[in-house]
């Protein structure tokens, strides 16, 4: 379940005032259990997909891509796969670990695993979101985050597009509130 972690490391752990401090940025929380037939769960286990298996996974949220299509016609979905033993992954994560937007929405269903986005308020205050299986979100175009896995080694998540071309990402710059440290 998500929760948001300050800067001077109190948190906001209930889903609704979660929910209402996201709104302020435009970000939509949802909560939408993963999904638990024993197939599934065998797939949320592994540590790494075919691409036969993500479509076979994304085959079990296919009601919530239907929905989101209808709600904000989305065109296209995937599937991310993160773990430890992908090469170059510390350079893949490096290119969303720094403040930027995307003039699309970034919309991610996680459905295994954890990992952080970070936001950047009005008043330039910064915050983490802790996410993980169960949690969507959508973060409007335009919004100053960053992404990372904070220690966390494993995240599979369904990315939703309208047009993939909106999601290169474009750094502002800024500096980050938060160091590196794992957070608890």
């Amino acid at each position: 379940m998500a929760r948001i972690i300050f800067s001077d490391g109190k948190e906001l752990k209930d889903l609704s005032s979660v929910q209402s401090r996201l709104a302020r940025l435009g970000i939509t929380l949802r909560h939408w259990p993963a999904p638990t037939d024993p197939r599934a769960n065998e797939l949320l286990e592994k540590k790494s997909l075919s691409d036969t298996e993500k479509e076979e996974l994304l085959g079990f949220v296919q009601n919530r891509f239907e929905e989101l299509k209808r709600e904000k016609g989305y065109q296209t979905r995937d599937m991310v796969v993160i773990h430890e033993d992908i090469p170059g992954l510390a350079d893949m994560l490096g290119k969303f670990d720094k403040i930027h937007t995307h003039s699309d929405d970034e919309v991610r269903y996680i459905l295994a695993g954890t990992g952080y986005f970070g936001f950047v308020e009005a008043d330039g205050k910064q915050f983490l979101l802790e996410v993980s299986g169960g949690d969507y979100i959508n973060v409007p175009a335009n919004a100053e985050h960053w992404f990372e896995m904070r220690g966390c080694t494993r995240c599979k998540a369904v990315r939703y597009f309208i047009d993939t071309s909106g999601w290169t990402p474009h750094y502002t710059g800024r500096d980050r509130a938060f160091a590196e440290a794992a957070t608890a």
